[in-house]
């Protein structure tokens, strides 16, 4: 909250220079907390490698890989909603703690797998600790940088997550090339090549944990549990010579009805939900119903489907991802300087436009033996529309929306709105990916068709309603309005 005279003032006109050491000192923590999101990446995305083993082992459906594959969504929607609340009781870092122990049980579960109803539940359980990482890393980042580096540190998040989703790939390809028999075979030291994969996960969940124990409170957190002193010392750490004593001041005043939030908070006369709740739960919905997921959780399975090799597809999956993860990088160097209403509208619109390629593609490829398969022209159309798409994405809807979910709200409803936006991201997530399998069945073109139309209405769901956060500090955020509404 602001006070009536307190108005949004541009970051450059509230704080010094920061010295170097402070901004490396940001960095160093936004990294750190950034680290859970590369267990998401990671976590989520190396089911892929194991796909078409998970089917022949357990003589799955599609309908039931695709129930297997989206079930760690449930889970991620189910910690997305408790993390936000929970950490406003026990404070970011002990739920990251939390997050990493439920990584390590998740890894280990899914690797000794009896069956697929264990397999499920293991998922579910990492699910939960992908959820609570989606939520608590990126407001952790958004509290504790300065305005004028949030909008980068802030993509630290989507660039640790698109770095685990290539390093999930990556082991993936890599155990499946020294097993014999590649993804469905065995693994030199014993046991099956998809228990490998979903054991390698423990590694970076352990790292996690360790890190997340040498970084500081949030120092909102700690304002708003009165623990004034640490939150200072913090905000000293980041800010350098900055004011800190105002900075606790303005922090003071936007958390001035200090209570535990309730999700109560939230409600507002639009359809229940305050106005600006409903924006993130929409960018949240819109970044999912792109398919952006298809392409990471079955790009090796689809692509042998329509005429690839294991190892071909596998690799075209690992180039996905090296993609996702060079603009990823793009956009860390844009969102501070263009704005993330223009990055927004320009990722949506090459979406739709390598999304249609790809619907074409797909809706008339000749179908052999119930697959379509891609000739010779079409083949390397639809590698090159994939691969635009996954651009495209990365260098704007992927760290844009993260961006402004750590930062849209005000202080007092931060943990909650970002807890109920994250949720339906990854219900969203989860309507995707269970749906893809039977819908691709029936039509690949069908499927990606219906991604062309969500990325159009993506654009225009933008221009109508999304307003621009760049340079605003954390506490003016009450002064957000939609683009229509300005003068």
């Amino acid at each position: 909250m602001t006070t009536p005279d307190s108005g949004p003032r541009p970051a450059q006109d509230r704080r010094p220079d920061a010295p170097s050491h402070s901004v490396a000192t940001a960095v160093l923590l936004a990294g750190a907390a950034a680290l859970g999101g590369f267990l998401f990446g990671y976590d989520s995305s190396v089911i892929n490698g194991t796909v078409d083993a998970l089917k022949e082992t357990f003589d799955l459906s599609g309908f039931i890989v695709g129930f297997v594959v989206s079930a760690a969504l449930l889970g991620c929607a189910a910690g997305a909603w408790f993390a936000g609340p929970l950490s406003d009781r026990i404070g970011r870092v002990r739920v990251m703690h939390v997050a990493a122990l439920l990584f390590v049980i998740s890894s280990l579960g899914s690797a000794l797998a009896f069956n697929p109803v264990d397999l499920t539940f293991w998922r579910l359980v990492g699910g939960v600790a992908i959820g609570a990482a989606s939520v608590i890393a990126p407001a952790y980042i958004a509290e504790i940088a300065p305005a004028a580096l949030r909008g980068r540190l802030g993509s630290l998040q989507q660039m640790a997550i698109v770095l685990g989703i290539f390093a999930a790939l990556v082991v993936d390809y890599v155990i499946a090339q020294v097993s014999e028999g590649g993804a469905t075979g065995t693994f030199p030291w014993g046991g099956g090549a998809w228990r490998w994969m979903f054991a390698s996960a423990m590694v970076p969940a352990v790292l996690w944990g360790l890190i997340a124990t040498a970084i500081p409170e949030s120092p909102r957190y700690l304002v708003k549990k009165h623990e004034t002193a640490r939150a200072r010392q913090v905000l000293a750490r980041v800010m350098g010579h900055g004011d800190v004593d105002a900075k606790i001041g303005d922090i003071e005043r936007s958390i001035a009805s200090d209570r535990p939030v309730r999700l109560g908070d939230l409600r507002g006369p639009r359809l229940g939900l305050l106005p600006i709740v409903w924006v993130g739960v929409l960018l949240s919905v819109f970044q999912q119903f792109v398919g952006i997921n298809v392409i990471f959780y079955y790009s090796s399975s689809l692509w042998q489907a329509v005429g690839f090799s294991e190892d071909d597809a596998m690799l075209t999956s690992v180039i996905n991802s090296l993609v996702n993860v060079v603009f990823t990088l793009v956009a860390i160097a844009l969102v501070d300087r263009v704005g993330r209403r223009p990055l927004l509208l320009g990722g949506a619109a090459g979406m739709a436009v390598s999304l249609g390629l790809l619907t074409v593609c797909f809706a008339t490829a000749p179908v052999v033996d119930g697959e379509p398969r891609l000739g010779d022209l079409a083949g390397p159309v639809a590698l090159v529309a994939a691969n635009v798409f996954v651009a495209s994405f990365a260098a704007t809807w992927g760290p844009v929306v993260w961006v402004m979910l750590g930062e849209m709200f005000n202080n007092f409803i931060r943990a909650s709105a970002l807890a109920v936006a994250a949720a339906a991201q990854w219900l969203a997530n989860w309507v995707i990916t269970t749906t893809f399998p039977g819908i691709s069945g029936f039509s690949l073109g069908l499927a990606y068709g219906i991604y062309t139309a969500a990325s159009v209405l993506a654009f225009v769901f933008v221009i109508r309603a999304v307003p621009e956060t760049k340079g605003r500090e954390l506490e003016d955020m009450d002064e957000l309005a939609a683009p229509r509404a300005r003068p």
